[in-house]
């Protein structure tokens, strides 16, 4: 886990600065009426280091448990991610996973074998899940860094 970890870190390190030189203009630029623009995309991701936390501290002290699935769209709407200032979601996100990355550091190699279920999903090890979170994170992070389109 000391290597997710570290790789959280550096996740946060060297994007913090590239998301915080982002305009706020580009920032709440949405590509497509149907599509999230990069504050809801990086609310996305903070709505994951939330649902993720919970897996990872009550994983450790009940055992296997069965966590409720994410409706994305729903979280976004109701959290207003598309208006939101930029500076904070940034400050939420580096902050919220700088703290994961202690959280998964300290993880004792006896709960990363614990299992997990999420939504209906098929189980899996709280070690599983903790690495596909760095995953998805990664996923989200290149379609932050992509350029806008001229318009």
């Amino acid at each position: 886990m000391k290597q997710v970890a570290a790789a959280l870190r550096e996740r946060v390190a060297s994007t913090e600065p590239k998301l915080r030189a982002m305009p706020e203009a580009e920032a709440a630029h949405k590509p497509a009426p149907d599509r999230w623009s990069k504050k809801e995309i990086l609310g996305h991701l903070i709505d994951s280091a939330s649902n993720n936390h919970q897996r990872f501290v009550r994983s450790q002290l009940e055992g296997g448990l069965t966590f409720p699935g994410y409706e994305q769209e729903g979280w976004a709407r109701c959290q207003h991610y598309a208006s939101a200032d930029w500076g904070l979601l940034i400050d939420l996100w580096s902050s919220y996973n700088r703290h994961l990355a202690e959280v998964i550091e300290l993880l004792p190699p006896a709960a990363t074998d614990e299992t997990c279920r999420i939504g209906s999903y098929d189980p899996m090890t709280l070690a599983a899940v903790v690495e596909d979170y760095v995953v998805h994170l990664d996923h989200h992070l290149a379609q932050l860094a992509r350029p806008v389109p001229a318009s």
